[in-house]
């Protein structure tokens, strides 16, 4: 068995400049919490493979194709491989967000 405690996971560089922390990581998936402040938010982007999106904590903005979403704790959101999409914490309390992939990317995401 192997536990992860996420919070001692060191966040990694990435294009968005905010806390992401790849906190699983196998050759058939991967999972990042990414934690946004107020006024943070990701650069729009496609993915190669499908993701969901779990809320753990705070209230975001998610944007995925044409649609526009508030959404909040405890909420999943599935996303399309391909489509454009980006999140945004216009709130004034941290925004955590569970990403999983599936299956592990073998391409990078690309910004828009």
């Amino acid at each position: 068995m192997k536990i992860t405690d996420v919070a001692t996971v060191v966040s990694g560089p990435n294009p968005h400049h905010v806390d992401a922390r790849k906190i699983y990581d196998t050759p058939h998936a991967m999972a990042v919490v990414i934690t946004l402040q107020p006024g943070e938010a990701l650069k729009k982007h496609i993915t190669p493979v499908d993701v969901f999106f779990y809320v753990l904590e705070g209230t975001g903005i998610v944007e995925i194709g044409d649609e526009k979403k508030t959404v909040g704790k405890d909420m999943l959101v599935e996303s399309p491989a391909k489509i454009p999409h980006t999140w945004k914490n216009e709130s004034t309390s941290v925004f955590r967000v569970l990403v999983v992939k599936v299956p592990k990317p073998t391409e990078e995401t690309k910004l828009l």
